[in-house]
């Protein structure tokens, strides 16, 4: 997706998404995953196609070294309007850069993360192959890796829910759609991005569901209200618990891998 394209849907993105329910809970979710894998901060983290910095802005007032890569410039003035709002000391560990994913390691001048995030553009992608190549080279040695990517293996759940039946049926063996903000989507499997970065001397450690009945309730209509903290709250730590469990991860719509780059040889340990 070009930066023309995000400019007309960063409102809709950083404002409207993220403050629905959903998106409180995919931030939750994701958080509290990576905390089970990233190195104690300062760790420097990268966060590729960051947006409007949901994701890495918690990670930067934790008191991680955050750097911010997007290609859309749209995205990233909302990026710099919510770091405005934050404490000056977790400004100070923020620093934006206006690049496309696939140029990450020269737009970083070769610098070497201990995290690599990726959450929720891999399915921009025509191939994920580029991307990920980039973010398994800006990992340092020992170092993780974070990528969240549409689940193939759930397609038919959403059309499903939507009650179009013959979108459904035919959705079974898709690998794409026109996504929630109205823009093609494609979709991958965990076993295929595992394999994808363990060619690239990553390790895949674990890999997560990051929602599921949030996603199911909204595509069926029912209303949830964000401005009910209580009812969030209990919505995330159910959807945190189903995320880590079979068969309930495996019927998420989206999934979150976490791998770990080896030494220069790219062997490392394998865990499961």
């Amino acid at each position: 997706m070009d930066d023309d394209t995000w400019a007309g849907l960063a409102d809709q993105f950083a404002d409207g998404a993220y403050a629905s329910v959903k998106g409180r809970v995919r931030t939750y979710v994701l958080h509290q995953q990576l905390l089970e894998h990233l190195p104690p901060p300062p760790a420097p983290v990268l966060d590729v196609g960051g947006g409007a910095g949901h994701q890495s802005f918690p990670l930067a007032q934790a008191g991680y070294d955050v750097t911010l890569l997007d290609p859309s410039s749209a995205m990233l003035d909302k990026a710099r309007q919510r770091l405005d709002r934050l404490p000056d000391e977790a400004q100070r560990r923020v620093t934006l850069l206006e690049a496309d994913g696939e140029n990450a390691d020269e737009a970083v001048n070769g610098r070497r993360f201990a995290a690599v995030l990726c959450h929720g553009v891999l399915g921009y992608q025509e191939q994920p192959e580029p991307l990920v190549d980039q973010l398994c080279r800006c990992a340092a040695a020992g170092g993780i890796v974070s990528i969240m990517a549409g689940n193939a293996n759930a397609m038919a759940v959403r059309p499903a829910l939507e009650r179009r039946w013959d979108d459904a049926l035919a959705s079974f063996d898709a690998r794409g759609e026109i996504g929630v903000l109205g823009v093609p989507t494609r979709a991958d499997t965990v076993e295929e991005l595992s394999e994808l970065v363990r060619s690239r001397g990553v390790e895949p450690l674990r890999w997560y569901g990051v929602w599921l009945f949030v996603d199911w309730l909204d595509f069926s209509g029912a209303e949830l209200d964000p401005g009910d903290s209580e009812q969030v709250a209990a919505a995330a730590a159910v959807e945190l618990e189903a995320g880590r469990r079979d068969p309930y991860r495996g019927l998420s719509r989206v999934f979150h891998l976490v791998g770990r780059k080896g030494p220069n040889d790219g062997t490392t340990a394998a865990k499961r």
